[in-house]
């Protein structure tokens, strides 16, 4: 065992033991998770605490298979990651003891400890952080990092090439002009199947599983957010909800031309009024009659509607019990067909007197998709497009649920890849931009901070790579997917807010896409479940229940 991964053992070991004594504590205090609205700055703290213990996991667990093929970079980041999680974790632990409830002696036997205390110290010294920075800015920050499967490799490779050559290209003009996504970046993302990975091959898709769409999705958001690297997620939101609750009927409809990429979906969840409090949908689906044909009538108002307008079909929530009290055993899920728009507006009329009208919410960034405030009036929606059809009424909160999970999970990859890109673009900037005589990388300080954007961007990313399989293995593990979303958002904020000022004056200037970047990344905490609520009401319920 090097000292290296001794030492990284000795800090993650003691995170562990922390973390445990933490939760137990919490659950206790809480009346296992019954009581977190009266402690919430503590739920959420605990949230936060062990999603980045499971980080410090994760990388460790890479690095150390990496470092049996030959890689030594990754064990570098890990004890760097760790030691600074675990610097963290113990002031946050001792300022504020009485709300983690455990003795000061636990503290001491655990991240207090002589040997862990000096293990956190060699790991967090600025020395090794140069070091990974110094081979960051040789590299240009270009990922190929160690991986497992072939096929895994393979993926990465082939979705780089892909994304560099057609994506990339397009990206800026789309942005700053607000533009719709390309119809040929479309076209080409479903001949090259990108739209079915994670479909099971019964139903035409890839089945390839969530790893390969995360690496895919990872990818293309590292060339554009908004042009790309989105535009996989709601199929698979929808699809993970269709797998869940629709009948075979549904599945075999809906799923095959969804995996071909020849159905374009949005997902309208949020309203005016409604946003993290999905329960509380007042948009309505009445039971119907029309033309001869048995189906619901949807009146109401949605809003942050993504890609609405060139969407084919809508994965819509709607109340389908009058009775407010009902919550979210009054509430369903239905695919609401309609004609793709161009345009930041448009009006779709049904010859029975329907009504879809969707105009898009001017935003900073994340663009090429764009948001839309939708209204429905008496809008047909026929009955077996009820995902679940009898079966499936007042489920629908459920069901979308089980589609958030895979779009948290996937939202990870998204901030993982923006995060890359705002790496690359930096460490390249540090290379050619010179100051003082010395181009920016010859700095001690821009080593050191590349070195550090580099280690968090790897703990987000080996977060969200193990999250993969465990989804896998069990479509329910939403907490995984949720600490992937959590921490790479966050990382993805920061990493490119660091990359804009390394980058200095220009970094404010459209010229260069840092800028992109920064008002890309400042969306990824919000959407798929808004970091306060996914830190309270997913993520700590979950582990304190």
């Amino acid at each position: 065992m090097t000292d290296t991964i001794r030492q990284t053992t000795t800090i993650v070991d003691a995170l562990q033991t922390l973390r445990d004594e933490a939760l137990h504590q919490g659950r206790r205090i809480t009346e296992n998770g019954k009581g977190i609205d009266d402690h919430q700055p503590h739920a959420e703290r605990l949230a936060y605490l062990a999603t980045e213990v499971e980080a410090a996991r994760a990388l460790f667990a890479y690095a150390q298979d990496a470092q049996q093929h030959g890689e030594e970079d990754a064990s570098e980041m890990a004890l760097g990651f760790a030691a600074e999680v675990g610097h963290k974790i113990l002031g946050q632990a001792d300022v504020h003891l009485t709300d983690f409830g455990f003795p000061e002696s636990f503290l001491a036997e655990t991240l207090g400890r002589n040997d862990v205390k000096a293990a956190i110290r060699v790991g967090a010294h600025e020395s090794r952080f140069r070091q990974i920075g110094r081979r960051v800015i040789a590299s240009r920050g270009v990922n190929n990092g160690w991986l497992e499967s072939e096929i895994a490799v393979m993926t990465r490779d082939s979705v780089r090439q892909f994304a560099r050559r057609e994506v990339s290209p397009v990206a800026e003009r789309v942005h700053r002009h607000d533009e719709l996504i390309p119809e040929t970046i479309i076209q080409q993302m479903a001949e090259l199947g990108f739209f079915g990975m994670s479909v099971p091959e019964e139903y035409g898709g890839g089945g390839m599983g969530n790893l390969a769409m995360i690496i895919t999705t990872e990818e293309l958001s590292c060339a554009s957010l908004g042009v790309a690297g989105s535009l996989i997620t709601r199929p698979e939101i929808l699809t993970k909800a269709l797998l869940r609750g629709g009948t075979e009927a549904q599945k075999q409809k809906w799923l095959p031309p969804i995996a071909a990429g020849k159905l374009m979906v949005a997902i309208s969840v949020t309203e005016p009024d409604t946003g993290s409090d999905v329960a509380s949908v007042a948009c309505r689906a009445e039971a119907a009659t029309v033309g001869g044909k048995a189906g619901f009538l949807i009146n109401g108002a949605k809003a942050w509607c993504t890609f609405a307008g060139r969407a084919d079909i809508i994965a819509l929530l709607a109340r389908t019990n009058p009775d407010p009290r009902s919550g979210a055993r009054g509430v369903s899920l239905f695919i609401v067909e309609k004609d793709k728009f161009p345009g930041h507006s448009f009006e779709m009329r049904q010859p029975t007197g329907g009504l879809l009208q969707g105009t898009a919410i001017p935003t900073l960034g994340y663009r090429g998709m764009h948001s839309y405030i939708l209204n429905c009036e008496n809008y047909f929606v026929p009955a077996e497009n009820l995902v679940g059809e009898e079966g499936g009424l007042h489920k629908g909160f459920y069901l979308q649920m089980a589609g958030f999970a895979a779009g948290r999970l996937q939202t990870g990859g998204r901030a993982t890849g923006l995060a890359q890109a705002a790496l690359e673009v930096t460490a390249t900037y540090a290379n050619e931009r010179k100051q003082f005589g010395n181009a920016l990388g010859d700095f001690q300080l821009t080593q050191y901070k590349l070195g550090r954007m580099a280690t968090h961007t790897a703990a987000a990313r080996q977060l969200a790579y193990a999250a993969a399989p465990a989804m896998d293995k069990d479509e329910s593990a939403a907490v995984t997917a949720a600490m992937a979303k959590l921490l790479a958002c966050d990382v993805a904020v920061w990493v490119t807010q660091e990359g804009q000022l390394i980058h200095g004056g220009w970094g404010y200037g459209e010229e260069y896409a840092i800028s992109r970047y920064v008002v890309d990344a400042l969306v990824l905490p919000i959407f798929e479940g808004v970091k306060p609520i996914l830190e309270l009401k997913v993520i700590a319920r979950t582990l304190l229940a």
